[in-house]
């Protein structure tokens, strides 16, 4: 065997394990299945409503958005030829899918050092900090789930310049964001 298909073969390896992990509840569909089956969900959602204000289905909501609840979701790679891989997209990992930069100034501002993106309790504090500044900056309502996720795909620079108006893409998955936080709301009621 060639040293380049030896090395070939174990990049595509290496390539290959990145996750498995952080599985994503059964039923994604179903606001009462999900906290069903992850309670510490639960708790650390009515954590940030009660610290943040934010309710429990928008970030339900965005969080399925983000990364369907699994815990260690990171954008696909790029790839040099179509079988090199050069890197990630970007550096959004967690369930918050929050960029690396973001997350770190999360982390000096709240003090939460030790933080991590791949536990629920600090990617929904995260949540509810980004939030609670776009509302204070922006004016958008925590509870406006359409555009506090145009807010947080965007940045708030990008919004507040509106940036995702020349993106139709973006503006159906904002809608698809708002429905689900709408029909979570609705779930959550009566279970």
């Amino acid at each position: 065997m060639s040293k380049l298909f030896r090395a070939m073969a174990l990049v595509l390896l290496a390539a290959s394990c990145g996750g498995g992990s952080g599985t994503a509840p059964r039923q994604l569909d179903n606001a009462c299945m999900i906290v069903r089956e992850r309670p510490e969900y639960l708790r650390a959602f009515k954590a940030v409503e009660r610290k943040y204000g934010v309710p429990v289905h928008v970030q339900m909501a965005t969080i399925y958005q983000e990364s369907k609840f699994i815990s260690d979701a990171r954008p696909p790679f790029r790839y040099a030829a179509g079988v090199i891989p050069t890197g990630r997209l970007s550096s959004a990992y967690g369930y918050s899918q929050a960029l690396d930069g973001t997350w770190d100034e999360y982390r000096q501002q709240t003090g939460k050092r030790t933080a991590r993106r791949d536990r629920i309790r600090d990617a929904t504090d995260f949540m509810g900090w980004y939030m609670v500044e776009t509302q204070s900056r922006l004016g958008v309502p925590v509870s406006d789930a359409r555009n506090q996720y145009l807010a947080y795909h965007e940045g708030r620079t990008g919004y507040a310049r509106g940036s995702y108006r020349g993106k139709a893409w973006l503006v159906r998955v904002a809608g698809e964001v708002d429905a689900r936080s709408d029909l979570y709301a609705q779930q959550l009621r009566s279970c």
